[in-house]
């Protein structure tokens, strides 16, 4: 079974390309235009054993946000054609991450039902130019198009670079897990027959 997606978006303010195989072994080669936002991508791949490619040329001279949110949008949209109907899938993930001062828990469910549940307040600010508000923006984009359950509690830290870096491999990590097959079932994870 080949777990692969090519996706291409296209809108006036965006193009991205994201190549994703759920099987991978954490190899990335990313190019938005956003220096810390190829970062949090590359440690989402590492940590999560996707290999991925994301290459994106946005309006960055307007704002991040448009690419962040586009490219949000293009890799859940790719999560999804990877899975297909989801066929023995173990469905749900979490991890909870340490990273230095920051800790955060971050739990998935490939329900094909979007809900984003963010708890605890990310410090207003910026790493390098990418403001701290669009790392919630991309977890809401990537919820909507990947239409899972996606919940981020940030317990503490005062770093915004640790904080979201660890949102991004914590996401990884549960990604991975969530996608994984598991051996002892080959039908869709619901007693609903459908995902």
């Amino acid at each position: 079974m080949t777990r692969k997606a090519v996706l291409k978006r296209e809108t006036s303010e965006v193009s991205a390309s994201v190549e994703l195989d759920l099987d991978g072994t954490g190899k990335f080669d990313i190019s938005t235009g956003v220096p810390f936002f190829d970062h949090m991508l590359s440690q989402f791949a590492k940590h999560g054993y996707f290999d991925l490619r994301v290459k994106a040329e946005g309006d960055i001279d307007v704002d991040f946000h448009h690419t962040v949110e586009d490219v949000g949008i293009a890799l859940g949209e790719a999560f999804s054609e990877a899975l297909g109907d989801k066929r023995g899938i173990t469905r749900y993930g979490h991890a909870v991450i340490p990273f230095d001062d920051a800790l955060v828990v971050v739990a998935v469910d490939l329900s094909d039902r979007p809900c984003f549940v963010f708890k605890g307040e990310i410090p207003a600010g910026k790493v390098g130019d990418f403001d701290s508000e669009l790392a919630e923006e991309f977890f809401k984009s990537l919820t909507n198009s990947l239409r899972c359950n996606l919940h981020i509690e940030f317990r503490h830290g005062t770093n915004l670079h640790h904080i979201i870096e660890a949102m991004f491999k914590a996401l990884g990590r549960s990604m991975d897990t969530a996608s994984a097959l598991d051996g002892r079932r080959d039908d869709i994870p619901s007693t609903k027959g459908t995902l």
